[in-house]
């Protein structure tokens, strides 16, 4: 039985297929092959602009094969909220993304290769917004190149 929700996924994953990469993989592989422009060889982790979507959403557009998941992969770039500054617009037509905690620092071979930061989805506006269960890490390297890749559960 195929369905529209089905429609969006990655057929072709093999049965039983699990994607868990560790921090590691997910800034030194498959970030800094993206953002260098270089082929991985499984193409599992979409590109999705995150700021036009909500969290909800992402279920389907980022879901691999048929099997049950909690986690979802995606690229998205980082929108600037003001067009010469550097903070980050992080917000959706329902609600935004709010950073909570302090960053983390992933290692390869005792080198620092990035850091992942965690984000919280609340529904409405700023300061009034209602704290959701969506729970987003947003990983970047730490280079001199400025790329985020993103993982929501």
């Amino acid at each position: 039985m195929t369905n529209k929700k089905n429609m969006n996924t990655f057929s072709h994953v093999p049965p039983g297929f699990r994607f868990h990469p560790t921090d590691e993989e997910l800034v030194d592989y498959y970030l800094r092959k993206k953002i260098n422009s270089r082929t991985i060889e499984l193409d599992v982790i979409r590109d999705v602009d995150l700021y036009k979507i909500e969290p909800w959403d992402l279920q389907d557009l980022c879901r691999l094969g048929t099997e049950e998941q909690n986690d979802w992969y995606f690229f998205s770039h980082k929108d600037k909220k003001y067009p010469t500054g550097s903070r980050t617009n992080r917000a959706t037509a329902a609600g935004f993304w709010k950073a909570t905690g302090r960053d983390k620092a992933i290692y390869s071979k005792h080198e620092l290769v990035g850091m992942r930061k965690t984000l919280v989805f609340y529904k409405g506006r700023a300061p009034n917004g209602l704290k959701s269960d969506w729970i987003m890490h947003e990983y970047r390297l730490e280079t001199d190149e400025n790329a985020t890749t993103t993982q929501a559960s």
